[in-house]
């Protein structure tokens, strides 16, 4: 590991994300979202699946979670998903607090990559998901600053990528001093005026 490899505690934002899901009713999960093709119900069960996948990429503890793309199935919820996801994403946290975690190379949605790049992946996924559910569900939502700055960087920087396409939308324009979040989300291909209704 060098001085240069990023770290971050995602604790803060796998908390944030725990908070958001407890507000959560079964009358919202056929509920739109931000993510065309997902309801609530579908949104979370991909948040989910991703959650196991970046802790065990971050474990480096290879296997069907790590190799199993996110665009195999439409994802559903188990039903014991408002007791498993927030364990999920502690150990999602945890597994990123070793410096390990962002060194080497590990797996994720089937896709081999630098473990500094899977924690920015992860990162940029809790985030903006993040944000898709507090919409859909009408709540608000404050991410961890520190993560939401990573997460900003890391679409900033993707933005002249000729394979972006194949995971982010078309840059919606968003205003130069608009809040951070709302940048991030143009970015991320999402319409941050987006509403449930």
């Amino acid at each position: 590991m060098t001085d240069t490899t990023p770290t971050l505690d995602l604790g803060p934002q796998t908390w944030a994300l725990a908070h958001l899901a407890e507000g959560v009713t079964d009358e919202q999960l056929a509920d739109p979202t931000p993510c065309p093709e997902y309801t609530v119900r579908n949104l979370l069960g991909h948040m989910v699946g991703l959650t196991v996948a970046f802790r065990d990429a971050g474990r480096k503890d290879l296997g069907v979670t790590t190799d199993t793309s996110p665009d195999s199935a439409l994802p559903d919820l188990g039903p014991g998903w408002r007791e498993e996801w927030p364990k999920a994403l502690a150990e999602l946290a945890e597994a990123w607090r070793d410096p390990v975690a962002w060194t080497g190379m590990t797996r994720a949605g089937g896709v081999d990559l630098p473990g500094e790049i899977a924690g920015l992946v992860a990162t940029d996924e809790l985030v903006i998901h993040g944000w898709d559910l507090a919409r859909a569900t009408g709540r608000t939502y404050t991410p961890d600053p520190a993560a939401l700055q990573v997460c900003h960087d890391f679409l900033a920087a993707s933005v002249d990528d000729p394979s972006r396409g194949e995971i982010f939308g078309p840059v919606v324009p968003v205003e130069p001093d608009a809040p951070l979040l709302d940048r991030a989300v143009g970015l991320s291909g999402r319409d941050p005026r987006w509403t449930r209704r």
